[in-house]
């Protein structure tokens, strides 16, 4: 792990089955807020979009957002692939949403 980033493992080594599923359960949880979050956002910038006449598809942006999650992958040594998929389909379905509501 990087300087920055504490062993994620030691803090549940001490943990029986049921508390790590419960931290599991608390993950996911957060990761759907998260994603919920991320859509209200991506729907906002939809609509902007749509007021200003701008195509959905914006390939700059999607190689910003995708080189930033390599680099969040690289940081917290999570596999970038695994990280770029999920993100790849988070934006293609933002866009099909988009391209659904003009």
């Amino acid at each position: 792990m990087t300087d920055d980033t504490p062993d994620a493992a030691e803090p549940f080594q001490d943990m029986s089955l049921d508390e790590l599923r419960e931290e599991i359960e608390d993950i996911d949880r957060g990761i759907v807020e998260l994603i919920a979050r991320r859509t209200y956002v991506a729907d906002t910038v939809a609509k902007v979009k749509d007021e200003k006449d701008l195509p959905t598809t914006d390939e700059s942006q999607e190689e910003r957002v995708m080189e930033r999650a390599g680099k969040n992958a690289a940081h917290f040594e999570v596999d970038s692939n695994l990280v770029k998929a999920i993100f790849r389909l988070l934006i293609e379905m933002n866009k099909a949403e988009q391209r659904q509501n003009r």
